[in-house]
């Protein structure tokens, strides 16, 4: 299992049943679920195998999945991929501008064109900022590296639709 796939694994499946759920009235789904949650890993598991594959470099996976994360609101995924990012090289200074990534200098222009094409992937109702974020992908990625950033999408933005439907929590740790 990857690092990010075990990451997000053992955040959903060390959250007690009991506790949260039952208090938010939620069930958790990856709980509920467990094969179709194995699955879903299993999928994310070949989707980073293939980014890595296509020469796309772990810190800008980690892009992808928070500025999806972001864009969703899901606070579970969001802390799972910040930890990921740190330990993969990302700095604090380039995720604290995340959000706002299109005003800074601090991103090459592959990460720009693969945020822009994360954010149509996760907005595809916006059919003229897909197909801007597509060309502008076109111009600076591969085929396998763009193909890749788009299957990063699409497994962070279900993973993130069961966190958030879920309401899986995100808690200090132990000591703190």
């Amino acid at each position: 299992m990857s690092d990010s796939a075990q990451v997000t694994a053992t955040a959903t499946a060390t959250a007690p049943v009991t506790g949260a759920a039952r208090q938010t009235g939620r069930i958790y789904l990856d709980k509920q679920s467990p094969a179709a949650y194995r699955a879903l890993v299993a999928t994310a598991e070949t989707v980073r195998r293939t980014a890595a594959e296509a020469g796309l470099d772990r810190v800008l996976v980690e892009l992808v999945n928070l500025r999806v994360s972001q864009l969703n609101g899901c606070a579970s995924c969001l802390d799972v991929h910040t930890r990921a990012a740190l330990r993969a090289g990302e700095t604090a200074r380039r995720l604290g501008v995340l959000a706002a990534w299109r005003d800074t200098e601090l991103f090459t222009a592959r990460e720009r064109a693969a945020l822009a094409l994360a954010e149509a992937t996760t907005h595809p109702e916006e059919a003229d900022a897909q197909d801007r974020a597509y060309a502008g992908a076109r111009e600076v990625l591969s085929d396998d590296e763009l193909s890749a950033v788009i299957w990063v999408a699409i497994t962070i933005n279900a993973f993130n639709r069961v966190s958030i439907l879920s309401k899986h929590p995100v808690r200090e740790p132990a000591g703190h």
